[in-house]
Protein backbone atom coordinates (compact mmCIF):
# COMPACT_ATOMS: atom_id res chain seq x y z
CA UNK A 1 0.00 0.00 0.00
CA UNK A 2 1.18 3.60 -0.48
CA UNK A 3 3.33 4.94 2.31
CA UNK A 4 1.99 8.49 2.72
CA UNK A 5 1.89 10.88 5.64
CA UNK A 6 -1.07 10.11 7.87
CA UNK A 7 -3.45 12.92 8.81
CA UNK A 8 -6.04 12.74 11.58
CA UNK A 9 -9.06 14.17 9.79
CA UNK A 10 -11.32 13.51 12.78
CA UNK A 11 -9.08 15.64 15.03
CA UNK A 12 -8.96 18.31 12.33
CA UNK A 13 -12.77 18.66 12.43
CA UNK A 14 -12.95 18.06 16.19
CA UNK A 15 -15.28 15.06 15.97
CA UNK A 16 -15.11 11.46 17.20
CA UNK A 17 -14.37 8.56 14.87
CA UNK A 18 -17.96 7.32 15.19
CA UNK A 19 -19.41 10.74 14.34
CA UNK A 20 -22.46 10.75 12.07
CA UNK A 21 -22.48 12.39 8.65
CA UNK A 22 -24.60 15.21 10.07
CA UNK A 23 -22.10 15.82 12.91
CA UNK A 24 -19.27 16.03 10.37
CA UNK A 25 -21.23 18.42 8.16
CA UNK A 26 -22.05 20.73 11.09
CA UNK A 27 -18.46 20.67 12.39
CA UNK A 28 -17.04 21.57 8.97
CA UNK A 29 -19.50 24.41 8.38
CA UNK A 30 -18.77 25.88 11.81
CA UNK A 31 -15.00 25.78 11.37
CA UNK A 32 -15.14 26.80 7.69
CA UNK A 33 -17.00 30.00 8.58
CA UNK A 34 -14.38 30.78 11.21
CA UNK A 35 -11.30 30.18 9.03
CA UNK A 36 -12.62 31.14 5.58
CA UNK A 37 -10.14 33.39 3.68
CA UNK A 38 -12.90 35.95 3.04
CA UNK A 39 -13.36 36.33 6.80
CA UNK A 40 -9.59 36.46 7.42
CA UNK A 41 -8.12 38.46 4.50
CA UNK A 42 -4.32 38.26 4.34
CA UNK A 43 -4.09 35.62 7.09
CA UNK A 44 -1.99 32.79 5.60
CA UNK A 45 -2.46 30.55 8.64
CA UNK A 46 -6.25 30.82 8.36
CA UNK A 47 -6.02 30.05 4.64
CA UNK A 48 -3.97 26.90 5.30
CA UNK A 49 -6.32 25.89 8.10
CA UNK A 50 -9.29 26.27 5.75
CA UNK A 51 -7.56 24.10 3.14
CA UNK A 52 -6.90 21.42 5.75
CA UNK A 53 -10.54 21.55 6.91
CA UNK A 54 -11.76 21.26 3.30
CA UNK A 55 -9.50 18.26 2.70
CA UNK A 56 -10.78 16.54 5.85
CA UNK A 57 -14.41 17.27 4.99
CA UNK A 58 -13.97 16.03 1.41
CA UNK A 59 -12.87 12.62 2.72
CA UNK A 60 -15.10 12.19 5.78
CA UNK A 61 -18.30 13.47 4.13
CA UNK A 62 -18.06 10.83 1.39
CA UNK A 63 -19.00 7.35 2.74
CA UNK A 64 -16.71 5.52 0.27
CA UNK A 65 -13.70 7.75 0.92
CA UNK A 66 -14.31 7.64 4.67
CA UNK A 67 -14.37 3.83 4.66
CA UNK A 68 -10.99 3.69 2.91
CA UNK A 69 -9.58 6.29 5.31
CA UNK A 70 -10.82 4.33 8.34
CA UNK A 71 -9.29 1.11 6.97
CA UNK A 72 -5.90 2.50 6.04
CA UNK A 73 -5.44 5.66 8.10
CA UNK A 74 -5.06 7.78 4.96
CA UNK A 75 -6.87 8.39 1.66
CA UNK A 76 -5.91 8.79 -1.98
CA UNK A 77 -8.08 8.91 -5.08
CA UNK A 78 -5.83 6.18 -6.49
CA UNK A 79 -6.86 3.61 -3.90
CA UNK A 80 -9.19 0.86 -5.03
CA UNK A 81 -11.91 0.13 -2.38
CA UNK A 82 -11.72 -3.64 -3.02
CA UNK A 83 -7.97 -3.61 -2.49
CA UNK A 84 -8.39 -1.56 0.68
CA UNK A 85 -10.91 -4.11 1.98
CA UNK A 86 -8.52 -6.97 1.29
CA UNK A 87 -5.66 -5.06 2.94
CA UNK A 88 -7.77 -4.38 6.04
CA UNK A 89 -8.92 -8.01 6.27
CA UNK A 90 -5.31 -9.18 6.12
CA UNK A 91 -4.40 -7.05 9.09
CA UNK A 92 -2.38 -4.67 6.92
CA UNK A 93 0.21 -7.22 5.65
CA UNK A 94 2.10 -6.18 2.48
CA UNK A 95 1.36 -8.24 -0.59
CA UNK A 96 -1.94 -9.54 0.84
CA UNK A 97 -4.11 -7.56 -1.56
CA UNK A 98 -3.60 -8.72 -5.09
CA UNK A 99 -5.14 -8.11 -8.46
CA UNK A 100 -4.62 -9.31 -12.01
CA UNK A 101 -0.96 -8.86 -13.01
CA UNK A 102 0.09 -7.73 -9.51
CA UNK A 103 3.02 -9.49 -7.85
CA UNK A 104 2.38 -11.18 -4.52
CA UNK A 105 5.87 -11.05 -3.01
CA UNK A 106 6.97 -8.89 -0.12
CA UNK A 107 10.06 -6.81 0.44
CA UNK A 108 12.55 -8.11 2.99
CA UNK A 109 15.84 -6.32 3.32
CA UNK A 110 15.22 -4.65 -0.01
CA UNK A 111 14.93 -8.00 -1.86
CA UNK A 112 11.76 -8.44 -3.88
CA UNK A 113 10.17 -11.86 -3.85
CA UNK A 114 7.85 -13.24 -6.51
CA UNK A 115 8.29 -10.28 -8.86
CA UNK A 116 7.49 -11.54 -12.38
CA UNK A 117 10.68 -11.53 -14.37
CA UNK A 118 12.67 -10.24 -11.42
CA UNK A 119 14.89 -13.29 -11.31
CA UNK A 120 15.33 -12.78 -7.58
CA UNK A 121 17.48 -9.70 -8.14
CA UNK A 122 17.12 -7.05 -5.46
CA UNK A 123 17.45 -3.33 -5.18
CA UNK A 124 14.85 -2.26 -7.74
CA UNK A 125 14.35 1.52 -7.53
CA UNK A 126 12.27 3.05 -10.29
CA UNK A 127 13.28 6.51 -9.08
CA UNK A 128 9.91 8.16 -9.58
CA UNK A 129 9.75 7.01 -13.17
CA UNK A 130 6.37 7.87 -14.71
CA UNK A 131 5.05 4.72 -16.40
CA UNK A 132 2.41 6.75 -18.21
CA UNK A 133 5.24 8.23 -20.28
CA UNK A 134 6.23 4.95 -21.97
CA UNK A 135 6.54 4.69 -25.77
CA UNK A 136 5.86 1.70 -27.97
CA UNK A 137 8.11 0.24 -30.66
CA UNK A 138 6.88 2.77 -33.19
CA UNK A 139 7.87 5.65 -30.95
CA UNK A 140 4.29 6.61 -30.06
CA UNK A 141 3.46 7.51 -26.47
CA UNK A 142 1.38 4.83 -24.79
CA UNK A 143 0.25 3.61 -21.40
CA UNK A 144 -0.93 0.20 -22.58
CA UNK A 145 0.66 -3.23 -22.43
CA UNK A 146 -0.01 -6.05 -24.89
CA UNK A 147 -2.51 -7.58 -22.46
CA UNK A 148 -4.63 -4.43 -22.45
CA UNK A 149 -3.48 -2.95 -19.11
CA UNK A 150 -1.05 -0.04 -18.87
CA UNK A 151 2.17 0.05 -16.84
CA UNK A 152 0.50 2.67 -14.71
CA UNK A 153 -2.43 0.28 -14.11
CA UNK A 154 -0.11 -2.59 -13.13
CA UNK A 155 2.05 -0.66 -10.71
CA UNK A 156 -0.82 1.34 -9.27
CA UNK A 157 -2.40 -2.06 -8.53
CA UNK A 158 0.66 -2.93 -6.47
CA UNK A 159 -0.17 -0.01 -4.21
CA UNK A 160 -3.89 -0.67 -4.23
CA UNK A 161 -4.58 2.17 -6.63
CA UNK A 162 -6.80 2.78 -9.62
CA UNK A 163 -5.68 3.71 -13.09
CA UNK A 164 -5.63 7.38 -13.97
CA UNK A 165 -8.28 6.71 -16.62
CA UNK A 166 -10.90 5.88 -14.00
CA UNK A 167 -9.99 7.90 -10.95
CA UNK A 168 -11.92 11.07 -11.82
CA UNK A 169 -15.67 11.00 -11.70
CA UNK A 170 -17.35 12.04 -14.93
CA UNK A 171 -20.35 14.33 -15.31
CA UNK A 172 -23.60 12.92 -13.93
CA UNK A 173 -27.04 14.31 -14.83
CA UNK A 174 -29.10 15.66 -11.97
CA UNK A 175 -31.95 13.73 -10.36
CA UNK A 176 -35.55 14.21 -11.48
CA UNK A 177 -38.03 15.62 -8.95
CA UNK A 178 -41.74 14.94 -8.47
CA UNK A 179 -44.28 17.25 -6.81
CA UNK A 180 -47.94 16.40 -6.23
CA UNK A 181 -50.22 19.43 -6.44
CA UNK A 182 -53.90 19.69 -5.48
CA UNK A 183 -55.70 21.67 -8.21
CA UNK A 184 -59.34 22.84 -7.85
CA UNK A 185 -61.94 21.09 -10.02
CA UNK A 186 -62.79 24.11 -12.17
CA UNK A 187 -59.10 24.87 -12.83
CA UNK A 188 -58.58 21.39 -14.28
CA UNK A 189 -61.65 21.91 -16.51
CA UNK A 190 -61.00 25.46 -17.70
CA UNK A 191 -57.20 25.58 -17.37
CA UNK A 192 -55.09 28.19 -15.61
CA UNK A 193 -51.76 28.90 -13.94
CA UNK A 194 -50.63 27.61 -10.55
CA UNK A 195 -47.71 29.04 -8.57
CA UNK A 196 -45.37 26.76 -6.67
CA UNK A 197 -42.29 27.09 -4.46
CA UNK A 198 -39.96 24.23 -5.43
CA UNK A 199 -37.03 23.14 -3.21
CA UNK A 200 -34.23 21.81 -5.42
CA UNK A 201 -30.46 21.44 -5.67
CA UNK A 202 -29.16 24.24 -7.88
CA UNK A 203 -25.68 24.80 -9.32
CA UNK A 204 -23.48 26.70 -6.87
CA UNK A 205 -22.90 30.18 -8.27
CA UNK A 206 -19.71 30.60 -6.23
CA UNK A 207 -17.80 27.71 -7.86
CA UNK A 208 -20.04 27.27 -10.93
CA UNK A 209 -20.71 23.67 -10.04
CA UNK A 210 -17.09 22.48 -9.81
CA UNK A 211 -16.99 22.36 -6.00
CA UNK A 212 -13.55 24.01 -6.11
CA UNK A 213 -12.29 27.57 -5.85
CA UNK A 214 -9.10 28.50 -7.71
CA UNK A 215 -6.60 30.87 -6.06
CA UNK A 216 -3.40 32.40 -7.42
CA UNK A 217 -0.34 30.17 -7.33
CA UNK A 218 0.37 26.50 -7.70
CA UNK A 219 -0.95 23.42 -5.90
CA UNK A 220 0.84 23.13 -2.54
CA UNK A 221 0.87 19.32 -2.67
CA UNK A 222 2.30 18.68 -6.15
CA UNK A 223 4.02 22.02 -6.74
CA UNK A 224 2.05 22.60 -9.92
CA UNK A 225 3.06 19.41 -11.70
CA UNK A 226 -0.35 17.77 -11.28
CA UNK A 227 1.32 14.58 -10.03
CA UNK A 228 2.64 13.22 -6.77
CA UNK A 229 5.11 10.43 -6.07
CA UNK A 230 3.85 7.48 -4.05
CA UNK A 231 6.15 4.92 -2.46
CA UNK A 232 5.92 1.30 -1.44
CA UNK A 233 9.11 -0.20 -0.01
CA UNK A 234 11.85 0.81 -2.44
CA UNK A 235 9.51 1.35 -5.37
CA UNK A 236 7.88 4.61 -6.29
CA UNK A 237 5.76 5.93 -9.15
CA UNK A 238 3.82 9.04 -10.11
CA UNK A 239 0.04 9.42 -9.82
CA UNK A 240 -2.45 12.23 -10.29
CA UNK A 241 -2.41 14.70 -7.42
CA UNK A 242 -5.56 14.12 -5.30
CA UNK A 243 -5.68 17.74 -4.15
CA UNK A 244 -5.73 19.55 -7.50
CA UNK A 245 -7.03 16.57 -9.52
CA UNK A 246 -4.12 16.82 -11.93
CA UNK A 247 -4.58 20.49 -12.82
CA UNK A 248 -1.54 21.73 -10.89
CA UNK A 249 -3.55 24.77 -9.80
CA UNK A 250 -4.06 26.09 -6.31
CA UNK A 251 -7.63 24.97 -5.61
CA UNK A 252 -9.62 24.56 -2.42
CA UNK A 253 -13.06 23.28 -1.56
CA UNK A 254 -15.83 25.82 -2.14
CA UNK A 255 -16.96 27.24 1.19
CA UNK A 256 -20.50 27.87 -0.04
CA UNK A 257 -21.40 24.37 -1.23
CA UNK A 258 -18.79 22.41 0.74
CA UNK A 259 -17.35 20.94 -2.44
CA UNK A 260 -20.64 19.47 -3.64
CA UNK A 261 -21.03 21.90 -6.54
CA UNK A 262 -24.71 22.44 -5.69
CA UNK A 263 -26.72 24.17 -2.99
CA UNK A 264 -30.32 23.84 -1.81
CA UNK A 265 -32.61 26.61 -3.01
CA UNK A 266 -36.34 27.34 -3.02
CA UNK A 267 -37.44 28.63 -6.40
CA UNK A 268 -40.86 30.08 -7.32
CA UNK A 269 -42.32 28.55 -10.47
CA UNK A 270 -45.43 29.06 -12.55
CA UNK A 271 -47.00 25.93 -14.03
CA UNK A 272 -49.57 26.25 -16.81
CA UNK A 273 -52.52 23.87 -16.49
CA UNK A 274 -54.14 22.99 -19.82
CA UNK A 275 -57.93 22.88 -20.06
CA UNK A 276 -59.11 19.31 -19.47
CA UNK A 277 -56.09 18.22 -17.39
CA UNK A 278 -56.92 14.91 -15.69
CA UNK A 279 -56.30 13.68 -12.18
CA UNK A 280 -52.87 11.98 -12.00
CA UNK A 281 -51.58 13.68 -15.15
CA UNK A 282 -47.83 14.50 -15.11
CA UNK A 283 -46.55 17.85 -16.37
CA UNK A 284 -42.82 17.87 -17.24
CA UNK A 285 -40.67 20.95 -16.73
CA UNK A 286 -37.33 20.28 -18.41
CA UNK A 287 -34.19 21.25 -16.49
CA UNK A 288 -36.05 22.16 -13.28
CA UNK A 289 -34.88 19.11 -11.31
CA UNK A 290 -31.68 18.85 -9.26
CA UNK A 291 -28.47 20.22 -10.73
CA UNK A 292 -26.05 17.84 -12.46
CA UNK A 293 -22.42 17.42 -11.45
CA UNK A 294 -19.33 18.61 -13.33
CA UNK A 295 -21.34 20.53 -15.92
CA UNK A 296 -23.88 17.78 -16.62
CA UNK A 297 -27.48 18.90 -17.31
CA UNK A 298 -30.02 19.23 -14.53
CA UNK A 299 -32.82 16.71 -14.09
CA UNK A 300 -36.47 17.41 -14.86
CA UNK A 301 -39.35 18.39 -12.60
CA UNK A 302 -42.60 16.41 -12.86
CA UNK A 303 -45.72 18.04 -11.44
CA UNK A 304 -48.41 15.43 -10.71
CA UNK A 305 -51.94 16.84 -10.75
CA UNK A 306 -54.43 15.84 -8.05
CA UNK A 307 -57.82 17.20 -9.16
CA UNK A 308 -60.20 18.50 -6.53
CA UNK A 309 -63.79 17.27 -6.07
CA UNK A 310 -67.08 18.99 -6.97
CA UNK A 311 -70.36 18.69 -5.02
CA UNK A 312 -72.45 17.46 -8.00
CA UNK A 313 -70.11 16.73 -10.92
CA UNK A 314 -67.93 13.61 -11.00
CA UNK A 315 -65.30 13.16 -13.69
CA UNK A 316 -64.18 9.88 -15.27
CA UNK A 317 -61.67 10.47 -18.05
CA UNK A 318 -63.19 13.26 -20.14
CA UNK A 319 -66.81 12.33 -19.29
CA UNK A 320 -68.78 14.17 -16.60
CA UNK A 321 -71.32 12.30 -14.46
CA UNK A 322 -74.17 13.63 -12.31
CA UNK A 323 -77.53 12.53 -10.90
CA UNK A 324 -80.70 14.48 -11.69
CA UNK A 325 -84.04 14.02 -9.85
CA UNK A 326 -87.20 13.87 -11.99
CA UNK A 327 -90.83 13.45 -10.94
CA UNK A 328 -92.76 10.23 -11.49
CA UNK A 329 -95.02 11.93 -14.04
CA UNK A 330 -92.04 13.34 -15.97
CA UNK A 331 -90.51 9.88 -16.09
CA UNK A 332 -93.77 8.22 -17.05
CA UNK A 333 -94.98 10.72 -19.64
CA UNK A 334 -91.66 12.06 -20.87
CA UNK A 335 -90.46 15.65 -20.59
CA UNK A 336 -87.69 18.12 -21.32
CA UNK A 337 -85.86 19.28 -18.20
CA UNK A 338 -82.96 21.67 -17.58
CA UNK A 339 -79.83 20.07 -16.17
CA UNK A 340 -76.50 21.66 -15.12
CA UNK A 341 -73.39 21.15 -17.26
CA UNK A 342 -69.83 22.52 -16.94
CA UNK A 343 -70.86 25.12 -19.58
CA UNK A 344 -74.09 26.17 -17.84
CA UNK A 345 -77.70 24.94 -18.34
CA UNK A 346 -78.77 22.49 -21.04
CA UNK A 347 -82.06 20.78 -22.01
CA UNK A 348 -82.27 17.02 -21.48
CA UNK A 349 -85.03 15.00 -23.13
CA UNK A 350 -86.60 12.42 -20.79
CA UNK A 351 -88.16 9.61 -22.87
CA UNK A 352 -91.58 8.31 -21.73
CA UNK A 353 -91.26 5.36 -19.35
CA UNK A 354 -87.80 6.28 -18.13
CA UNK A 355 -86.79 4.21 -15.09
CA UNK A 356 -84.91 5.31 -11.99
CA UNK A 357 -81.16 4.73 -12.40
CA UNK A 358 -81.35 4.95 -16.19
CA UNK A 359 -78.46 6.91 -17.77
CA UNK A 360 -78.98 9.48 -20.51
CA UNK A 361 -76.19 11.07 -22.56
CA UNK A 362 -75.56 14.68 -23.54
CA UNK A 363 -72.93 14.50 -26.25
CA UNK A 364 -69.88 16.78 -26.13
CA UNK A 365 -70.97 18.34 -22.86
CA UNK A 366 -68.08 16.78 -20.93
CA UNK A 367 -64.54 18.00 -20.24
CA UNK A 368 -62.23 19.06 -23.08
CA UNK A 369 -59.40 16.68 -23.90
CA UNK A 370 -55.96 17.93 -22.79
CA UNK A 371 -54.22 15.74 -25.38
CA UNK A 372 -56.54 16.01 -28.43
CA UNK A 373 -57.37 19.48 -29.66
CA UNK A 374 -61.08 20.14 -30.23
CA UNK A 375 -62.25 16.85 -28.65
CA UNK A 376 -64.66 16.76 -25.69
CA UNK A 377 -66.20 14.06 -23.56
CA UNK A 378 -69.91 13.58 -22.84
CA UNK A 379 -72.11 14.32 -19.87
CA UNK A 380 -73.81 11.22 -18.45
CA UNK A 381 -77.00 11.97 -16.51
CA UNK A 382 -78.37 9.36 -14.12
CA UNK A 383 -82.14 9.66 -13.53
CA UNK A 384 -83.41 9.54 -9.94
CA UNK A 385 -87.26 9.33 -9.79
CA UNK A 386 -88.87 11.07 -6.82
CA UNK A 387 -92.05 9.63 -5.28
CA UNK A 388 -94.96 12.12 -4.84
CA UNK A 389 -96.04 12.88 -1.27
CA UNK A 390 -99.67 12.29 -0.12
CA UNK A 391 -100.72 15.89 0.48
CA UNK A 392 -104.57 15.50 0.64
CA UNK A 393 -107.44 13.10 0.00
CA UNK A 394 -107.65 14.07 -3.68
CA UNK A 395 -103.97 13.07 -4.19
CA UNK A 396 -104.60 9.74 -2.47
CA UNK A 397 -107.63 9.12 -4.68
CA UNK A 398 -105.67 9.81 -7.88
CA UNK A 399 -102.87 7.49 -6.75
CA UNK A 400 -105.37 4.69 -6.05
CA UNK A 401 -106.86 5.16 -9.53
CA UNK A 402 -103.36 4.98 -11.00
CA UNK A 403 -102.70 1.74 -9.15
CA UNK A 404 -105.93 0.23 -10.45
CA UNK A 405 -105.04 1.24 -14.02
CA UNK A 406 -101.58 -0.33 -13.67
CA UNK A 407 -102.08 -3.61 -11.78
CA UNK A 408 -98.71 -5.08 -12.86
CA UNK A 409 -96.51 -6.38 -10.04
CA UNK A 410 -93.11 -4.57 -10.36
CA UNK A 411 -91.48 -7.46 -8.41
CA UNK A 412 -92.76 -10.29 -10.59
CA UNK A 413 -89.56 -10.50 -12.62
CA UNK A 414 -87.55 -10.56 -9.42
CA UNK A 415 -89.46 -13.60 -8.09
CA UNK A 416 -89.10 -15.36 -11.42
CA UNK A 417 -85.33 -15.23 -11.04
CA UNK A 418 -85.26 -16.60 -7.48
Amino acid sequence: MPNTANKDYYATLGVKKNASAEDIRKAFKKLARKHHPDVNPGDKSAEEKFKTLSEANEVLSDPKKRKIYDQLGFYSDNIDPATADAYARSGGQPGAAQGPGVFSGTYSGGQPGGFPGGGGAGGFDFGGFDFSDMTDSSGRRTTRTSSGGGFSDIFSGIFGGKSNATQDEGPEPGDDLEYQVRVPFWETIKGGVIRLNISRRDTCSNCRGSGLIESPGKCSQCGGSGQITQKGGRMKFNTVCPKCHGTGKNVSTCGVCGGEGAVSRTEPLEVRIKAGTRDGQRIRLAGKGNAGSHGAPAGDLYVIIRAGDHPIFRRDGDDIYLSVPVSATEAALGAKVEVPTIDGRALLKIPPGTQSGQKLRLREKGAPSASKEGVRGDEIVEIQITVPMRRDERTKEILRELAELNPEDPRAELWNKV
